[in-house]
């Protein structure tokens, strides 16, 4: 039986060279180890666009392992399907002695409890590494909320900015303020966004080829389509969208980077979350990118700051947030939301014009900006009261960037306030009016947004008035809330009984029976 003295384990989302698993790794003595497993793709739905991208970029970054002449084991569905982490560790282990097993921190708290738990079982050592990704020092966010009453991510952003100089002039924020939110929520008004680039795809080469047909072969009843694919899966992919974004989007990215426009999923914005969320780019080298376009005149200043703040500031708060309050997180309700999800949102067929597109282009490309999540998918589903466990699954399975880490914090936290404010100050609910306001969606709606009781009523607006009467005990009071809550009260007992009616009427229209 062969001696392996570390069995570096590489997770899917951890496909950076400069990873600290290297650092010392010797191949005399050390072993890679990669695996595509049926559970990473099932223990949720994983949808086809997201699996493919996960299991395309592991096989061009276990290809270019190989280029180097370093010991891999690498299982792939192809060859030797693997149950889970479990079963594959297991089945390595049946083969070498393994002394101990080191893996980077990963981003989901269910696979590290998982390979704990399996090493433990095999009474092999594992050793769990900080991760160098990160701007974040190993155990800074812990000190910085330390003695804090309330985490807000403005403050933990500001320092991040002062630490490590990103769009600062000494100790004060270049141009005089620290973000630039009023100058970023333009809309495309009725003329609509005009001549747009076209999207960076890239051609789908023999590797990519390959984990489509594995995905179909193994997923097929999985939601989503391959009919298309063109996500980066290797870092010089990663790098030449960096370069599109910058050139071609960044300009215009703050001001419109709220607005959204029937049959426009891409916009100005930069999709390369998933290529960040995966390693092939480092969220430093992309902020040092956006801040060397401003300097060069290339971008204006909102738009480089918004684009900052979204990596330097969400990015690493939510990561914090995360290994902060897990497991429990997971478990939270505050709302005591406990409506079955929509069965609309797996299948894309409803009758809203906004959640038609926000879905539909999930399911084609794995993709939706920040506030078709927000303010369109997870809006519906709190007002909706969804339970979190089920949305949560349905974030997490569906967009090719969800890794656990990052989309727990922004769903249960931001967009469904199941942590009780934690993480937001207030539920972020609006009417159908927001929609109205930040796209042209509403104008091919059958449903009417100022409207709440009527036939053609928007549900968003109807459920939000039921949303704040079930929980108007708890909001009349909020800072932030209480103005609407006296706008609840202020309307007539009728008006109450037609909206309640039409609630039911909405719910009876849309099956909930959670996807299976």
């Amino acid at each position: 039986m062969k001696k392996i003295r570390n069995l570096c384990v590489i997770l899917g989302d951890q496909l950076n060279r400069d990873s600290v698993l290297f650092a010392d790794f010797d191949p005399a003595y050390d072993v890679l180890w990669m695996a595509e497993t049926l559970a990473e793709s099932t223990h949720v739905p994983s949808s086809k666009q997201r699996s493919a991208m996960f299991i395309a970029a592991m096989r061009h970054f276990a290809q270019a392992l190989r280029d180097e002449q370093l010991p891999l084991l690498y299982f792939s569905l192809d060859e030797q399907a693997q149950p889970d982490f479990t079963a594959a560790i297991s089945n390595t282990l049946q083969h070498y002695k393994v002394a101990q097993l080191r893996v980077v921190l990963p981003g989901d708290y269910r696979v590290l409890q998982v390979l704990k738990q399996c090493c433990a079982e095999h009474q092999v050592v594992i050793e769990v590494l900080a991760d160098n990704h990160f701007i974040a020092k190993p155990g800074e966010f812990t000190a910085w909320k330390k003695g804090k009453k309330q985490l807000r991510m403005e403050y933990w952003y500001r320092q991040l900015r002062k630490r490590t100089g990103i769009l600062m002039n000494r100790d004060a924020p270049v141009g005089g303020d620290w973000n630039y939110d009023k100058d970023n929520r333009g809309t495309f008004g009725k003329a609509g966004p005009g001549l747009l680039d076209s999207a960076l795809t890239f051609p789908c080469d023999e590797i990519t080829q390959g984990a489509i047909r594995s995905v179909e072969t193994f997923f097929p009843n999985n939601p989503g389509s391959l009919v298309s694919f063109g996500w980066p899966v290797t870092r010089a992919q990663a790098l030449a969208l960096l370069d599109f974004f910058i050139e071609k989007n960044l300009p215009l990215f703050g001001e419109y980077q709220d607005a959204m426009w029937t049959n426009e999923p891409w916009l100005y914005h930069s999709r390369l979350s998933a290529a960040l969320n995966i390693k092939l780019l480092s969220p430093m080298e992309v902020v040092q990118a956006a801040e060397q376009a401003y300097t060069t005149g290339q971008a204006p200043l909102n738009a480089v700051e918004g684009f900052v703040r979204q990596i330097l500031g969400w990015r690493e708060y939510v990561r914090g947030l995360y290994w902060s309050l897990m497991p429990e997180w997971k478990a939270m309700n505050a709302l005591d939301a406990q409506h079955n999800l929509p069965d609309f949102y797996w299948t894309g067929d409803v009758d809203m014009t906004c959640l038609s597109q926000s879905i539909q282009q999930v399911l084609d490309t794995g993709y939706g900006h920040h506030i078709q999540r927000l303010m369109v998918t997870g809006l519906f589903a709190q007002l909706w009261q969804t339970h979190p466990e089920q949305i949560h699954a349905w974030y997490l399975a569906m967009y090719v960037d969800a890794v656990e880490w990052v989309e727990l914090p922004n769903v249960l936290g931001m967009s469904q306030y199941a942590d009780g404010g934690i993480m937001a100050s207030k539920p972020y609910i609006a009417t159908g009016r927001y929609i109205a306001k930040m796209s042209n969606y509403c104008d091919h709606c059958r449903y009417k947004p100022d409207e709440a009781e009527t036939e053609n009523a928007c549900p968003f607006t109807t459920l939000y008035w039921e949303f704040l009467r079930k929980h108007r005990a708890r909001f009349q009071q909020h800072p932030r809330l209480a103005l609407q809550v006296k706008h609840l009260d202020n309307q007539s007992e009728e008006k109450r009984a037609a909206i309640a009616k039409r609630a039911q009427w909405v719910r009876a229209h849309y099956p909930a029976n959670h996807y299976t």
